[in-house]
């Protein structure tokens, strides 16, 4: 059975080439649509039909009120593609069927983005040298309040990090550690921290980091007492995981 056609009105525009020779001839339908799951939302399709029409696609354009502009884009990119694919025959109808279709999958892609950017992940990380404290230390704590992640700083046999919060924030974290000059060589140069690893990322239990407020920095002598740090955050289970990572 095909899909009901959103609700809708249709304006059909003409367009002819006159005094101006930038114009483009051809038809240009718009179609304003009320289309969604449980919110109705609001969408309007501009679609220019060429001469050529249907041996050719039409041109669309995409805009709503109640959808940003990205989520358009990717709305009017799913349409072009679908028109792509038709057969050379009239498919303004068809291609506003597949609008409701498009919205929900946009729709649900966002909801996704928004789950994952809610849930707080944990991760640990790995740091090869520090050997400027107060540059790489500084620059650490003002990322990690830049991008509202808490975390601490463990220096002793290894140095660990440990961060918690959004998981885009913990991999934009990441990318800057690898790509901005945080600390210097043994020659004194300003360097990046191509060394870093990620030991382990994973959502957050409930209890996880308890106690965990800004970022601390921390000093440890025994894997022990690094033990023991963790177990004070609730973090035991991470820590046995990455514990064959310390040893070796």
């Amino acid at each position: 059975m095909r899909p009901r056609l959103p609700r809708c009105t249709i304006q059909f525009l003409l367009y002819i080439h006159g005094n101006d020779p930038d114009a483009q001839d051809g038809l240009m339908v718009q179609i304003n649509s009320s289309v969604g799951g449980e919110r109705r939302l609001d969408v309007s399709l501009l679609f220019h039909l060429h001469p050529p029409y249907p041996l050719c696609p039409p041109a669309i354009s995409v805009s709503s009120s109640s959808l940003s502009r990205t989520q358009c884009q990717d709305i009017r990119q799913k349409l072009l593609g679908q028109a792509a694919a038709l057969p050379p025959e009239p498919m303004v109808h068809r291609l506003v069927e597949r609008l409701q279709e498009c919205v929900e999958v946009t729709e649900m892609c966002e909801e996704v983005k928004e789950e994952e950017e809610e849930e707080k992940w944990t991760a640990v990380l790995s740091l090869d040298h520090i050997r400027s404290r107060t540059r790489y230390v500084g620059q650490l704590q003002r990322w990690s309040l830049q991008l509202q992640l808490t975390g601490r700083l463990f220096l002793g046999c290894c140095i660990l990090v440990i961060l918690l919060g959004a998981r885009p924030s913990i991999k934009e974290f990441c990318r800057l550690l690898k790509t901005v000059k945080v600390d210097v060589d043994s020659s004194g140069r300003k360097c990046k921290e191509r060394m870093m690893k990620v030991l382990i990322e994973s959502p957050s239990s409930p209890s996880a980091g308890h106690g965990l407020q800004g970022f601390v920095v921390k000093s440890y002598k025994s894997l022990p007492e690094l033990s023991a740090a963790f177990q004070e955050l609730n973090m035991t289970e991470i820590y046995q995981q990455i514990l064959p990572s310390l040893s070796g």
